[in-house]
């Protein structure tokens, strides 16, 4: 059985396949993994690949675990200038984050046509693939959550004190309000800017959408592809 893992700055996604078909999933604080590894994961593993934007540190941690309790020395993807159809933009490419890298190469070898992919997690980003499998270029912008804390820890005046619990974008009448709804109108106008870019020279992308806050962006969108596990599917792209 194969262990497939991706360290996101938030959370550690994992999912243990067999013959292609995924036996068991879930997810563990990435904080959390200097003082616990997740306790689901079997004892009957053969191989184990990672993603992992969480540094080096981190990375450690997961290599001396699986020497430790499989005897096993974990495969970690690396961004490269070309694999399994896709170029690669950056003209120096361990710049760009292993995640995004991932997720365009399993989009790409989904559709094999020109596609958007939308990772929605700590940070958003967006990227652009050609039908000829070139990155045609991104965009990085703070993810729900940075978006909040950042202005909260930015500006003494702003005080947010109370739950905002619906997706709303109207203005707000009080400061939580204003500081809740402010942030879906952003993300509300993020949406619909992706919607009007897949229409490229005359052929519709395919929008492929996933990370932590990728349900809520598939449901303001109604269409396109809602991939939760994109990044780990890119593994077997980039790795095998």
């Amino acid at each position: 059985m194969k262990l497939e893992i991706d360290i996101g700055n938030t959370l550690l996604k994992w999912r243990v396949v067999q013959d292609g078909v995924a036996l068991k999933r879930g997810h563990h604080p990435t904080a959390q993994l200097a003082s616990s590894m997740p306790v689901e994961w079997p004892d009957s593993i053969s191989q184990i690949v990672v993603s992992s934007v969480a540094g080096p540190a981190i990375a450690g941690l997961i290599g001396v675990y699986a020497e430790s309790r499989w005897q096993l020395q974990p495969r970690f993807a690396v961004t490269r200038g070309a694999a399994a159809g896709v170029t690669n933009s950056y003209a120096d490419p361990s710049r760009m984050g292993v995640d995004r890298w991932l997720a365009m190469l399993a989009a790409y070898n989904d559709c094999h046509s020109s596609c958007c992919i939308v990772d929605c997690g700590s940070a958003i980003t967006v990227d652009y693939v050609a039908a000829d499998g070139q990155h045609e270029g991104g965009y990085i912008i703070p993810g729900l959550r940075l978006m909040s804390e950042s202005l909260q820890r930015s500006t003494a005046e702003v005080l947010v004190d109370r739950s905002i619990e619906q997706f709303e974008t109207e203005p707000g009448t009080h400061t939580s309000a204003a500081v809740a709804h402010g942030i879906n109108f952003a993300f509300k106008a993020l949406q619909e800017k992706v919607m009007t870019s897949l229409e490229c020279d005359g052929q519709q992308r395919a929008l492929y959408i996933t990370g932590g806050d990728g349900r809520l962006f598939y449901q303001l969108c109604e269409e396109g592809e809602y991939c939760p596990d994109l990044v780990m599917d890119g593994l077997r792209w980039a790795l095998d």
